[in-house]
């Protein structure tokens, strides 16, 4: 009889970090990926699983300010630190990211779209007012299977616009 290799048993802990500017606390096992935690076990629905390896960003999150994969950020990582999600983002949706993704019709299928949100939403933090190159290198490791990219790149010019309050034109 050939006996199955030992799994390590990680007993939960309570982890408590902040989550979308509230204090959360959650009891878990301190290896389970941040998204488990926040689609399973808070019942936030807005971050998508979509490859389980960090390789498409459909699971994109703010961690301490910066855009990363939930799926391959375990949650004892989090501890103490604040989390944003695409739901925390705007508590209506009236982020200028946001409002101009449906200005502009950006996804087709949308799986994708709130990882691409929070990664343009990073950006934005970072760079104020990004160009083309700086929008490409940014958002090149979030995957679009519908090939909206330039409707993408289209929607974070116009957020741009709107916070800066340029018309549309005045910067490309």
């Amino acid at each position: 009889m050939v006996s199955q290799p030992r799994v390590p048993y990680n007993p939960p802990m309570a982890v408590t970090f902040t989550l979308n500017g509230k204090s959360t606390t959650v009891d878990v096992p301190p290896d389970m990926p941040l998204l488990w935690v926040l689609r399973d076990v808070l019942n936030l629905a807005g971050t998508k699983y979509g490859c389980g390896t960090g390789q498409c960003g459909a699971c994109t999150v703010h961690l301490r300010g910066r855009a990363v994969r939930a799926c391959q950020t375990p949650v004892a990582n989090v501890a103490g630190a604040p989390v944003v999600t695409i739901e925390g983002l705007s508590a209506d949706g009236s982020h200028p990211l946001q409002k101009a993704w449906e200005t502009l019709d950006v996804p087709e299928c949308g799986y994708c779209q709130a990882g691409q949100i929070m990664a343009a939403a990073a950006l934005i933090a970072a760079r104020p007012n990004p160009t083309d190159a700086d929008i490409d290198t940014a958002m090149n490791a979030n995957l679009c299977r519908c090939g909206t990219y330039i409707r993408i790149r289209q929607g974070i010019h116009h957020a741009v616009r709107s916070v800066s309050g340029t018309r549309a034109g005045d910067v490309k």
